[in-house]
């Protein structure tokens, strides 16, 4: 008796995980938050070949949002956005690209000041910590 009522727990628990992986995004999705804090042309480079990859790799089954804060907002800022041509590919592909307003208050940005591919949250860090318990993939980007 003691089998069979561990074996349906274990069934149990093995729908309920297999439920909670399962999102709005589809079960078959990867859901990719990456953190870009730095304002290294170099690192942002490297951030359009990975986005490249995922996309070439997983297609529609990948769902990716770059969040820029700190350093990392002039990515999205006209006049330093180096990368802006590629962000305009990439965001037409479904990539979204977020905006920090708490960096952009700190260092009196205007969102005017910000390309119109990105959008925007009231707290960049938030953003990934609420993404991360939805289950997403975390990714740093530079260092």
């Amino acid at each position: 008796m003691y089998k069979k009522f561990f074996f349906v727990i274990a069934v149990m628990l093995f729908t309920a995980q297999i439920q909670a992986q399962t999102n709005s995004a589809g079960p078959s999705k990867h859901r990719i938050i990456m953190q870009l804090s730095s304002n290294d042309t170099l690192v942002w480079k490297g951030l359009m070949n990975n986005l490249k990859h995922l996309k070439a790799g997983w297609g529609d089954s990948v769902v990716i949002e770059v969040v820029a804060h700190g350093p990392g907002l002039d990515f999205l800022t006209i006049g330093k956005a180096t990368q802006q041509e590629k962000i305009t590919h990439f965001k037409k592909m479904g990539i979204e690209f977020i905006a920090c307003e708490n960096t952009m208050a700190e260092r009196k940005i205007a969102r005017e000041t910000i390309i119109s591919e990105a959008g925007f949250v009231k707290m960049g860090i938030g953003e990934i910590v609420r993404k991360q318990e939805q289950g997403w993939s975390y990714i740093k980007i530079g260092f």
